[in-house]
C-alpha cells in the first residue's frame, strides 16, 4: 500500500493545483493507525481532531480522561498507540518529517535530524507523565 499525501503548489498562474508525492513505507501503518484515531473520536467521543497542533491539547485531555477511568494498560495500549501515531502525524504535517520504522517501532524524524517517539509519548501521557502537545511544540522547534 502506498500512502500519498496531497501538496498545494502554486503554479505562475496564481492558481492552486494538487499533486500527490508519495510517503515512506513506514508511514503505512502510522498514518491509518493515526486515522482511525480521529474517526473513533469524532464517532465515539465526539471529539474533533484536525492534525492541528492545537488539537493535541484534546488528545491529551482524551488520555487523562482514559487514566482517571484506571482502565489497565491492556485494555487501553491500542488506543494509546492511536493517539501517537496521530500526534505523529501532526509532527510530520508541521515539520515536513516523515516516519521511520525499525523492528516493529516507529519514530518521526524531523528534517534537522531529531528522532521523535510519539508512541512512547502516548504511553507516557497515560502515566501522567507526557504530553503530546508539548513533544509536538518541541519537535516543531528548531531548538536543539
Amino acid at each position: 500500500m502506498t500512502v500519498t499525501t496531497a501538496t498545494t503548489e502554486t503554479a505562475t498562474t496564481g492558481t492552486a493545483a494538487t499533486r500527490q508525492e508519495p510517503r515512506p513505507p513506514a508511514a503505512t501503518k502510522p498514518v491509518r493507525w493515526a486515522a482511525d484515531t480521529v474517526t473513533a473520536m469524532r464517532e465515539g467521543a465526539r471529539l474533533r481532531l484536525d492534525y492541528s497542533a492545537r488539537s493535541l491539547w484534546s488528545a491529551d485531555r482524551a488520555i487523562e480522561d482514559i487514566r482517571r477511568e484506571a482502565a489497565p494498560y491492556a485494555a487501553v495500549e491500542t488506543v494509546l498507540r492511536g493517539f501517537g501515531a496521530y500526534a505523529g502525524e501532526v509532527i510530520v504535517r508541521r515539520t515536513g518529517g516523515e516516519w521511520w520504522a525499525s523492528g516493529g517501532e516507529y519514530w518521526v524524524r524531523t528534517p534537522d535530524g531529531r528522532l521523535w517517539d510519539p508512541m512512547e509519548e502516548a504511553r507516557r501521557c497515560y502515566t501522567a507523565d507526557g504530553s503530546l502537545r508539548l513533544l509536538c511544540r518541541d519537535a516543531s522547534s528548531g531548538d536543539h
